[in-house]
């Protein structure tokens, strides 16, 4: 919204997540909650987003970095309090001021827009985002004259008992017109229950001057929802993660069993792609078009084409190019490169490694740290030696070469194109281009090792 500042409350400490981490870094979608927040408002056209921060700070500063111009409340006196804490930031700037809560991820860009179209439309000088709340125990109240007019909003310990039977509660979100926000906030006192400054003092003070406050109403009470507690961020995560697979198949992805596939917010997945149960689709990963992933694949950061196959898989900051074939039981580590059409069959893992087009890993090998070139087939049981107890050295394999079973291939080593290793084979030395390295102990057979009573005992 233009001339729209948002300011996210954010200093709590967040005492029932009983964590030592900020409340407001716990992760609901994938991401911070904090970052929910931020991304939301963003979308919903706000020009500038200042975030207060309190208990662990420094490190919810660290996490948002440039996303976002910080404050430091050093003391936790109220929302009234917090508030304030951003006016050096805000001297001198006109317009609407967006107060929103870091720990309430669940509030949607929709329901922003009908905030700010609100408080437009109206003319007023504050607008509060309300819910109508089955049970609206410990929120404030909406207290409204004859007329429907908002008058004040009432805490629930400072609240007679005809107010407190009011189901319409504050969400804690609001607009206000930053002209009139400074000099009555510096008004408020701490005089009730909890000896805290609070912001919705100001919505009576307005009412007193003559101003108008207006109302927006939320479709669903749930998205107002704050956490508090592990049990609430589970309740939020499964919220999130709803709305995301909602968007994924409106968007022509399939999802076998929504109630068993898992994916963070931040995940990206092309048309046709079909998604089985046990799918966890992590990070900044991204999928292309008419995969089939799953069952029980899990991808963190993880770059895939087209035409990709993937069971029991576990993949994490990593590429897969178009129309492989993996798994099951495969492990792809970090600094991995899975060219086109690449076969990656059971009981493999594969770091650190490029591994070009139209190569077969079968079965049953470690490949780390390794340049494996195209049309390459690695036999069962091939081990890459890459660490020698201080450095982790390279192995390369060039186009066409052929790997026996069992091999040991101990870098720094390459093996050249067309190149064939015998089965059984410790290799230590380079293989030129289309030579055949053997690299085991002659066989020798000792005649009468077994004695005839041996096997009778």
């Amino acid at each position: 919204m233009e001339d729209t500042i948002a300011l996210i409350l954010a200093a709590g400490k967040g005492t029932r997540m009983k964590s030592k981490l900020p409340k407001v870094l716990h992760k609901v979608g994938g991401v911070p909650m904090v970052e929910q927040v931020l991304r939301t408002v963003k979308a919903a056209g706000t020009q500038r987003q200042i975030v207060v921060v309190g208990f662990g700070g420094e490190d919810v500063q660290a996490y948002l970095g440039n996303e976002a111009e910080t404050v430091l409340q050093a003391e936790q006196l109220g929302t009234g309090h917090a508030v304030l804490q951003a006016e050096p930031l805000l001297a001198g700037a006109t317009g609407t001021l967006l107060v929103t809560c870091g720990d309430t991820p669940l509030v949607t860009k929709e329901t922003f827009d009908g905030l700010f179209a609100c408080h437009a439309e109206s003319g007023a000088a504050a607008t509060i985002l309300t819910a109508h709340m089955p049970d609206p125990t410990g929120y404030g109240r909406i207290i409204r004259n004859e007329a429907g007019q908002v008058v004040k909003i009432v805490e629930q310990k400072d609240g007679t008992p005809e107010e407190l039977a009011v189901d319409e509660v504050n969400a804690g979100i609001y607009c206000f017109d930053l002209s009139l926000l400074w000099p009555m906030l510096h008004q408020i006192s701490n005089d009730n229950a909890q000896g805290e400054y609070y912001l919705t003092d100001i919505i009576g003070m307005l009412v007193a001057a003559g101003k108008v406050v207006s109302a927006y109403a939320v479709p669903a009470y749930q998205e107002t929802l704050g956490v508090n507690s592990r049990l609430q961020l589970a309740e939020a995560e499964k919220v999130l993660r709803q709305r995301k697979l909602v968007e994924l198949m409106a968007a022509g992805v399939s999802i076998i069993d929504p109630a068993n596939t898992y994916v963070d917010t931040t995940v990206v997945i092309g048309r046709d792609t079909v998604l089985y149960p046990g799918t966890i689709l992590e990070g900044q990963t991204v999928i292309g078009e008419n995969c089939q992933i799953g069952p029980y694949v899990r991808m963190t950061n993880v770059h895939m084409g087209n035409d990709d196959h993937l069971q029991f898989t576990y993949a994490h900051d990593c590429e897969i190019k178009d129309g492989c074939e993996v798994g099951p039981f495969v492990h792809f580590r970090p600094g991995t490169v899975i060219g086109n059409h690449v076969k990656v069959g059971n009981y493999m893992e594969v770091k650190n490694s490029h591994v070009g087009d139209g190569t077969k890993l079968p079965h049953l090998s470690y490949i780390g740290d390794s340049d494996v070139g195209s049309g390459v087939n690695i036999g069962c049981g091939t081990i890459t030696v890459n660490y020698d107890g201080k450095i982790k050295h390279r192995t390369v394999i060039g186009d066409h070469a052929f790997v026996g079973c069992n091999s040991n291939l101990v870098a720094p080593v390459a093996i050249g194109e067309y190149a064939y290793v015998g089965a059984g084979s410790t290799i230590t030395k380079d293989v030129p281009a289309k030579a055949l390295a053997v690299g085991r102990a002659k066989q020798r057979n000792i005649e009468g090792w077994v004695k005839d009573d041996t096997y009778k005992k």
